[in-house]
C-alpha cells in the first residue's frame, strides 16, 4: 500500500513538472567517455606583428650587445648631465641621486656608479667632506677622442646626409628627424650649424627645421647592396637574372626553414623593384605583384638607411620618423619581422633596435670604422665592471672571409648560422646624511670665492 502511494506521488509530480513551462529545463548530459560528441570550434592562432615578435628566432649575441650598449648610453647620459654643470668637472652624489628619473634607471644612481669604477671615480671632497663623482681619465679621453674623430670625418657626415636626401621622395628631410639619429650617423652635436649651415653648396635650409639638397641630380655612387651584387656577379659567375635584385640572406642560428620557404624566397629574390637612388616613381599597388614590389622597395630603403649608420643599427621608433619622407607607407615593424634573414629586431631595453644582420658576425661589426672602434673601446671599459684591471684587453679582430656569410641550408630544416639562397646597493641610500647635507649650491659658493683647486689635489 505504501509503495503504491509513492508511485502515484511520483507520477503526479512528473505530470505537474511537464505541464508547467517555467519549470522545464534542458536535460543534462552526464560527463563520460561515450558522450564527448559535443563539437568545439577550433580557433586558428593569431598571426600578428606582436606574435611574430615573440616567436621569432633569437640572436643571443645581438641581444647581449644591445644590453651592453644600453649601459653605455646611460653612462654617456650621466656624462652629459655632468658636463652641463658650470662649476667644476664633478658633482655631488646627492645631486646625482636626483637624476634617476631623467636617466631612466631602475636602481639608484649611486648604486649604478659604484658598479663601474673604471668609468666613474667617487671621492670625498677635501673641503666640504661629502661624496662627489667624476668621469675617470680613461673614459674622458675616449669621449674626447670620439669628438675629434667626428670632426675629422666631417666630409663623410656630409655624404651620409646627402644620400639620405637623395633617398627622400620629396628631396627634403626634417632636421628634428636627423637630430634623433645624430649619434647613429656620427654627426656632431651642433651639426645644424657646423654641417648644414657650413656647406651651403650642398644643403639649403628651407626653414629652421627642413633641409633640402641643392643638386638633386648629383650621383653619389651605388647602394651598398649593389656593391655586394657586383662582387657576387664577378666572383661567382652568377647570371644577371638571379643576382640583379637579390639580397644577402643570413638567418640566425636555429632558424627553422619551413616547407616551401626556399621557393618563395627564390621568387622574392628575383622580383624587380625600384632602387633607392634611381627614381622617385612609385609602384602601383593594384598591378600584378605591386604589393610585393612596393614592400621590396621599402626593404631596400631600410637596408641602405642602416648601411649609412655608423654601427649598422638604429631604434625602430626613430626609423619610423623617416617613413613619410622616404615614401614607405607600410608598417615598419611588421616589414622588418617579415625578413628575419636581412634584419633583426632586439627587444632588450626600453626601445626596440633593428640590426643589419649581414654587417655582424658573433655580435661584432665585420667592417668597423674609426667612430665605431672608439665606441667599442668605451664599451670594453664599461664591460670591465668592478674587475681590478689597469689595461684593456685588445679587441679581437673579426676578418671578413669571402665565403663567411654564405653556406647551404641543412637538410633537416634548421640553419647552423648563415644561409643564403644558393644563388643567391646604493651609495646615495647608504650614505650618512650628515655627510652629504651640503647641496650643490654650496659648491657654487665655494668656487665663486676662488678657493677651488685642481682635480689632482682632490683625494680619491
Amino acid at each position: 500500500m505504501i509503495l503504491l502511494e509513492n508511485f502515484r506521488f511520483q507520477i503526479i509530480l512528473q505530470i505537474r513538472t511537464h505541464s508547467n513551462p517555467l519549470s522545464r529545463s534542458s536535460p543534462k548530459i552526464p560527463f563520460g567517455p561515450f558522450n564527448s560528441f559535443v563539437q568545439k570550434r577550433w580557433r586558428k592562432p593569431a598571426d600578428t606583428a606582436q606574435t611574430r615578435l615573440e616567436n621569432r628566432t633569437r640572436d643571443s649575441k645581438l641581444d647581449k650587445l644591445t644590453t651592453h650598449l644600453k649601459k653605455l648610453k646611460t653612462i654617456l647620459k650621466i656624462h652629459e648631465l655632468m658636463s652641463s654643470r658650470k662649476r667644476g668637472p664633478y658633482v655631488s652624489v646627492q645631486l646625482m641621486s636626483r637624476w634617476k628619473n631623467i636617466i631612466g634607471l631602475n636602481l639608484s644612481v649611486g648604486a649604478f656608479v659604484q658598479k663601474y669604477p673604471h668609468v666613474f671615480e667617487v671621492f670625498m671632497h677635501h673641503v666640504r667632506r661629502n661624496l662627489c663623482c667624476r668621469i675617470t681619465k680613461k673614459m674622458s679621453d675616449l669621449i674626447g677622442e670620439e669628438e675629434n674623430i667626428i670632426k675629422e670625418c666631417e666630409l663623410e657626415s656630409v655624404r651620409r646626409i646627402k644620400k639620405l636626401l637623395l633617398i627622400s621622395r620629396s628631396g627634403i628631410l626634417h632636421v628634428h628627424a636627423l637630430r634623433l639619429i645624430r649619434r647613429e650617423l656620427g654627426l656632431p652635436e651642433d651639426f645644424r650649424d657646423s654641417i648644414l649651415g657650413k656647406y651651403k653648396d650642398h644643403f639649403r635650409l628651407v626653414d629652421l627645421e627642413v633641409v633640402e639638397l641643392v643638386d638633386q641630380a648629383e650621383d653619389l655612387g651605388l647602394a651598398e647592396i649593389e656593391k655586394w651584387r657586383e662582387k657576387e656577379y664577378r666572383e661567382k659567375w652568377l647570371s644577371e637574372f638571379e643576382i640583379k635584385f637579390a639580397f644577402l640572406i643570413n638567418y640566425p642560428t636555429g632558424f627553422k626553414i619551413e616547407g616551401g620557404m626556399k621557393e618563395k624566397m627564390k621568387n622574392w629574390q628575383r622580383l624587380p623593384y625600384l632602387k633607392p637612388y634611381e627614381t622617385k616613381e612609385v609602384f602601383k599597388v593594384r598591378t600584378p605583384g605591386g604589393v610585393e614590389r612596393y614592400e621590396k622597395q621599402a626593404v631596400a630603403i631600410i637596408h641602405e638607411f642602416l648601411s649609412l649608420t655608423v654601427e649598422k643599427m638604429v631604434e625602430v621608433e626613430r626609423l619610423a620618423h623617416f617613413r613619410k619622407d622616404f615614401g614607405m607607407e607600410v608598417n615598419v615593424r611588421e616589414l622588418l619581422l617579415k625578413h628575419p634573414g636581412i634584419f633583426y629586431i632586439s627587444t632588450k631595453g626600453s626601445a626596440h633596435t633593428v640590426f643589419l644582420r649581414e654587417a655582424y658576425v658573433k655580435g661584432c661589426l665585420i667592417s668597423p670604422n674609426s667612430i665605431s672602434i672608439v665606441r667599442r673601446k668605451m664599451l670594453d671599459l664599461v664591460l670591465l665592471g668592478s674587475r681590478n684591471t689597469r689595461e684593456l684587453q685588445p679587441q679581437e679582430e673579426v676578418k671578413k672571409e669571402s665565403d663567411s656569410l654564405v653556406s647551404t641550408a641543412h637538410a633537416r630544416g634548421t640553419t647552423g648560422g648563415n644561409w643564403i639562397i644558393p644563388i643567391l646597493d646604493s651609495l646615495d641610500n647608504g650614505l650618512d646624511h650628515d655627510m652629504v647635507a651640503s647641496s650643490e649650491e654650496d659648491f657654487d659658493e665655494y668656487h665663486e670665492n676662488g678657493n677651488s683647486e685642481s682635480d689632482t689635489s682632490v683625494g680619491g
